[in-house]
């Protein structure tokens, strides 16, 4: 199994791809199976010649990918300047799957498992989904719990095209194709192992507290008192430089596991704080929680995220076995930012994984799992990480 991860700052589209087309070809020395392609807005009215030459000349079994506002890729971040990004694989024996989903199709790929399996390609030795999605035209809120049900065991990671804010305007990238809409992804099946690391970059102040009362998106009481009393006791006891990161917003983050007697970094699925009701001393989420659930109160800034990521990323130095290749797919909100560096994420991923090319984008919602479900995050870095079977 081997990867390599090009990326170019060319202003030309074309010439930009020339130039990953042979870095890749010279690194491969045969043909890839699989090819991932990212490209910033700058080269959206070049698309299809994109698309066209990266499928003529890799001629891989599947090309997929997406529009972007900016792209990573080698050891650079490219943000608000052209950008375009290639990583290409051969993966000896895996089996692998394309397809791109949109307009009146959903209704019969999110109705039943027999559609959604056969459209997806996933089955008992699918390893992982890696998808990208329209935020226009995607039904993300179905999509994912149909990826929990149906392709159980295989976790989707990913994310939203970037480059546009309004429908119509993304490019999504699947084998000799470009769509302006919908979702596009790879299903990979067979002698690979695929590990995800999710990294939310928040850390947990307080103690965990219980929802004792709650409706759709608001938690109205924690532990029997009103949320607004509990997050109050929480920030007098925490010390200044923590009562300082407020400032960059208020998180919660929600126990994905209810069976745990300590909860630590990883443990919580992490959501915004979007409305306070003074009235009532009640709390609204960007996400449904329910009574019973536990919760606890997440802090965010640059340190906290950098210090975040380098702590997932811990288990991938101290392994013998590195990753023969990855791909990262971060928040648009991080970058230059986040972080008083440019190039935070991928430098991260370099430290911890320094023989393993890397490529990806800046997305607009980041997808990877925690947990052992599939969600959709903001602020995010998602990485998924390849290597061969029993790796």
């Amino acid at each position: 199994m081997r990867f390599h991860a090009a990326v170019s700052e060319q202003d030309s589209a074309l010439a930009a791809l020339a130039d990953v087309l042979d870095e890749a070809r010279e690194s491969l020395e045969a043909e890839p199976d699989v090819a991932f392609l990212f490209f910033t807005g700058h080269h959206l009215e070049d698309a299809d010649a994109l698309v066209e030459r990266a499928w003529r000349e890799l001629e891989p079994q599947a090309l997929v990918g997406c529009s972007a506002e900016g792209v990573i890729g080698a050891d650079r971040e490219v943000e608000r300047k052209p950008g375009l990004a290639l990583l290409v694989g051969s993966l000896p024996g895996v089996r692998v799957h394309a397809f791109h989903v949109a307009g009146d199709d959903w209704h019969d790929v999110l109705s039943g498992e027999e559609e959604f399996v056969e459209r997806v390609g996933c089955g008992p030795e699918t390893r992982c989904v890696v998808g990208f999605g329209d935020p226009f035209s995607t039904p993300i809120n179905q999509l994912l719990p149909a990826f929990d049900q149906w392709a159980a065991g295989a976790p989707l990671v990913g994310g939203m095209a970037s480059a546009a804010r309004q429908p119509g305007g993304n490019v999504l990238v699947c084998n000799d194709a470009g769509y302006d809409g919908g979702f596009v992804g790879l299903s990979l099946s067979g002698p690979l192992s695929v590990e995800t690391v999710v990294s939310q970059g928040c850390r947990p102040v307080g103690r965990p507290l219980v929802i004792t009362r709650a409706r759709e998106n608001v938690i109205e009481q924690l532990g029997g008192r009103p949320a607004m009393e509990a997050l109050r006791a929480t920030v007098a006891e925490l010390d200044e430089p923590d009562r300082k990161k407020l400032a960059n917003g208020l998180f919660v983050g929600r126990a994905v596991s209810e069976y745990r007697e300590t909860f630590g970094r990883g443990d919580f699925l992490v959501r915004n704080v979007i409305g306070v009701d003074q009235e009532t001393g009640a709390l609204a989420l960007t996400d449904y929680v329910r009574t019973g659930q536990t919760v606890q109160f997440h802090v965010r800034d640059a340190a906290t995220a950098s210090e975040d990521l380098a702590a997932m990323l811990e288990a991938q130095s101290a392994r013998p076995d590195r990753p023969a290749g990855g791909l990262l797919f971060s928040c648009n909100g991080r970058g230059s930012r986040m972080f008083p560096k440019a190039c935070h994420d991928v430098g991260a991923a370099r430290r911890a994984m320094p023989q393993t090319p890397v490529a990806g984008f800046f997305a607009a919602g980041e997808l990877g799992p925690v947990g052992g479900s599939n969600f959709i995050h903001g602020h995010t870095a998602s990485f998924a990480l390849f290597r061969p079977a029993g790796g």
